[in-house]
């Protein structure tokens, strides 16, 4: 658990009750969950089945729900003192058949309305709702773990050239227009033209796509940003070491983040990884970047 007590933001800790973790996938989850032990607060851990490690949280007070028991997930929650509430992890949006409601998930269902089940942040921002209206507090993860979201700077790597800063700034409107319908937050970019864009499979699925895209010459770059009006609260964009494996085995030259909205898993050893690969990784301030331009 070395790893929660050396990232500890104390901000979100003097809340009284266990903190709720809704879990998904990946490791932030587990990360978030530590801190908070470490910190001395209980915690208490929704996985969510099909996206979270159940066993990972063996040792906290933890129930595996499916997304159509929703209504039973919030009633455990209150159940065991939790107030406030953490979203942390990836999940894939569920469709409407998939989800098997029992009665009470029925009447919670008609709550959030068919209409947020057309993207990820609209579902995302209607949760959000919910749990407000039941009396939860929603936090950040970045609330509870200091560090997650660098601030603009170039972390690893060689400094981007010019044709890397146009690949860059056309990732960022290429980002920009995906996330305005609410599609994805990511895309690779390659001397101008678009491999791949990201969707429902997310970006490891199309790193794995992007090998195969790839042209001759300068490679190409991952961007990923924050969705336009997207909640801080949930589903940022994140990075990790397995995000760089994914860009060297794609033939990518760099990996470049929206600053001050990106999660950083892992942040040394993904440092460490980007600038063994000779990959650049950049947290950019969208306000450097104009498409068309290089300086």
């Amino acid at each position: 658990r070395r790893r929660g007590r050396r990232s500890l933001n104390t901000t979100a800790m003097g809340a009284v009750g266990p903190l709720g973790i809704i879990a998904g996938g990946g490791g932030l989850p587990l990360r978030v969950a530590e801190a908070v032990a470490a910190s001395g607060r209980g915690v208490v851990v929704a996985v969510l089945d099909g996206h979270g490690d159940a066993e990972a949280f063996a040792s906290y007070p933890s129930q595996t729900f499916r997304w159509g028991l929703a209504a039973q997930l919030l009633a455990w929650l209150k159940d065991h003192g939790v107030r406030q509430v953490v979203l942390a992890g990836t999940v894939a949006r569920p469709s409407l058949l998939s989800l098997r409601p029992d009665a009470a998930g029925v009447k919670l269902l008609a709550r959030i309305g068919r209409a947020a089940f057309t993207g990820d942040d609209s579902i995302l921002r209607a949760v959000m709702k919910v749990l407000a209206e039941d009396g939860f507090e929603v936090i950040g993860a970045q609330e509870v773990l200091a560090g997650l979201l660098p601030h603009a700077a170039l972390l690893a790597g060689p400094m981007p050239d010019d044709l890397a800063r146009a690949d860059i700034a056309r990732g960022i409107a290429v980002c920009r227009a995906l996330g305005a319908v609410d599609v994805g937050q990511g895309c690779i970019v390659q001397q101008g033209l678009v491999l791949a864009v990201e969707a429902i499979e997310g970006t490891d699925a199309m790193l794995d796509r992007a090998a195969g895209l790839r042209r001759d010459g300068a490679g190409g770059v991952l961007v990923k940003c924050v969705k336009p009006g997207q909640s801080r609260l949930a589903d940022l964009p994140t990075m990790g070491p397995r995000t760089v494996d994914g860009a060297l085995a794609a033939g990518l030259r760099g990996l470049a983040f929206e600053a001050n909205g990106t999660i950083l898993l892992d942040r040394e050893t993904t440092i460490a990884r980007a600038t063994a690969a000779g990959l650049f990784l950049l947290a950019f301030d969208p306000a450097d970047f104009t498409e068309g331009t290089t300086a």
